[in-house]
Parts: C-alpha cells; structure tokens; sequence
C-alpha cells in the first residue's frame, strides 16, 4: 500500500508524467528493485506511487530531476527562485502538499478574476499552521509582481491591509537606516515597488527554525518570518519580516495586515557561519512581541 497521501500521489502523478517513458520505467526498477514487471508507462507510474515508502523518498530519487520538480511548482503558482537547489524545491513541494487547504478565493461582482485570502476559523486551527499558510499566500501574491518571473500577477493592492496599517523598513549597513510607511495605499506601494520596481524576489524559510508565531489576547496575530531576497539568478542577501494580522469580520473574516516590520541584511554585511539558503529569524519573543504593539 502507498504511503503516500491522496494530495501528494495527485502531485507526483503530474510530476512524474512529464519524465521521458525510460527514465519512468528506470524509476520503477529502482522503486520495486525489479520485483514488479510493467508493460508500459502507465503501470510503472502506478507502481511507482504505490510501493513508494514516502513523497519525500520518491522526490529525491536521482530520476526525479531538478528541473521536474521546478516546472511543477511554477505549473501550480507556487514560485521559487530560478536558482533554487533540489533540496530546497523538495522542501517546498513537501510543504505545499502537507499544508491544511486555507486559502479560499471570492470572487467579484463583475466576474473578475478570483483573488485568493486568507480565512480560517482560529479556533479549530493551529497558529503555526497559520503562519505557513499565510507566509505562503503573501509571498507568493507579491512575487507575482514582478515581471522577470513571467507570471501572470494576482491580485495585489491595500484591501489586503487596514486603512491605518503601517510598515517599517529596516536596512543594516555601516549606518543603519529606517523607512516608515503609513497607510494602506502606501504600505501597498512600498511592498510593490520591491518586486516590480526593484525586481526583487522574496522565498521564505518556512521551516521551524524560520518561522514564529503568536497570538495576542485583543485578537493580533503575529506571524514572523525569515527568508532570502534574490535578483534573478543571485541571492542579494537576508530578511526577516513580521506581521501583525487582525481578522476582519466585514470582509468574510478574512486575515488583513495591521503591522509589518522588514529588516534586509545584505550578502557582504553576513557573517561566515551565517546560513544562506536557510535562514533562522534572530528576534527573540519580547523583541518580536514588541514590534507588533
């Protein structure tokens, strides 16, 4: 019996159509170490999915090629820097297929297109599996700005912030310096101009050690996260971002950014022992709680 899941199989299915009959029918030797005897592609993908021991095992056999599984994530809007490792879209994909289904899409009165949001009861879901829903839909909606990425962009703009949110921008150099933004138009902006201006390109780290969250007891949620901004093909530096998120009965519940704070550290102000491709946020709690008062 597969041990993979129903969302996992569906995406190795797609997945696995798009490698050559040979390099399949290769796979499935591997997978079965020759036990089970198919007669055409079909089967050796059904094999495959069936006597895999996990999605994760399967995604890095040697032929399950890089490239594979990137043609697959941009297939399904999930984007993911161009030089992105296999390990790193493995991860990813692993995240997408385990994460609770929590981004919904409301669509508008004159039959524009859908824009997706962020709605969940909090009450009958974890925090942390919030925070990962929620990094994954924001950054994801903001990379699609940018114009290098080839992407169709989604719906962008300041109904996703409240009218008084606010962002603060914190660059570290030899003279460190702060930008301060109010209001939702130009919270918006400033989030904008990062992607379609600057063609930047932000993937968080949504692993434990990249990713915090807390709730406080009048209702702010906050959602901390750490990540790489990349330029193309070079990875420019570090941030760390928190939110301060505030449900918002009037628009069918729906999660809306009050606060964010960004801190950019670029490549050459990192220390050696400093991880690039897996960066852990260095806030602790009181300072993290202390941004979204």
């Amino acid at each position: 019996m597969s041990g993979l899941s129903r969302k996992e199989q569906e995406g190795c299915r797609k997945m696995l159509s798009r490698l050559p009959g040979a390099d399949l029918i290769a796979l499935c030797d591997t997978v079965t170490n020759k036990l089970i005897v198919v007669e055409n592609t079909r089967e050796a993908m059904d094999a495959i999915l069936t006597y895999s021991q996990s999605a994760e095992e399967l995604l890095k056999r040697r032929k399950v090629h890089r490239d594979v599984i990137f043609k697959y994530l941009v297939s399904e809007d999930i984007a993911m820097p161009p030089n992105a490792d296999k390990n790193q879209l493995v991860r990813r994909t692993l995240h997408s297929w385990a994460s609770k289904t929590m981004v919904s899409c409301v669509s508008t009165e004159d039959d524009k297109k859908d824009v997706p949001s962020i709605r969940e009861e909090i009450s009958v879901c974890d925090y942390m599996v919030l925070g990962k829903q929620f990094c994954q839909w924001f950054f994801q909606l903001l990379n699609t700005q940018n114009p290098a990425l080839g992407q169709a962009p989604l719906d962008w703009g300041p109904q996703h912030f409240w009218e008084d949110a606010r962002l603060t921008i914190c660059y570290s150099a030899e003279v460190p310096q702060m930008d301060r933004f109010e209001g939702a138009e130009l919270v918006s902006h400033r989030f904008l101009a990062f992607v379609r201006d600057e063609r930047l390109f932000f993937c968080p780290n949504l692993e434990p050690h990249g990713l915090k969250c807390h709730a406080f007891p009048h209702g702010l949620v906050m959602v901390a996260v750490a990540g790489t901004i990349h330029r193309e093909r070079a990875c420019l530096g570090v941030f760390e971002q928190v939110f301060g998120l505030i449900r918002s009965p009037l628009d069918a519940n729906s999660w809306k950014i009050k606060v964010s704070n960004l801190k950019i550290r670029r490549q050459n102000e990192l220390t050696g022992g400093e991880e690039m491709t897996s960066p852990a946020l260095t806030y602790d709690s009181g300072e993290l709680l202390s941004l979204c008062e």
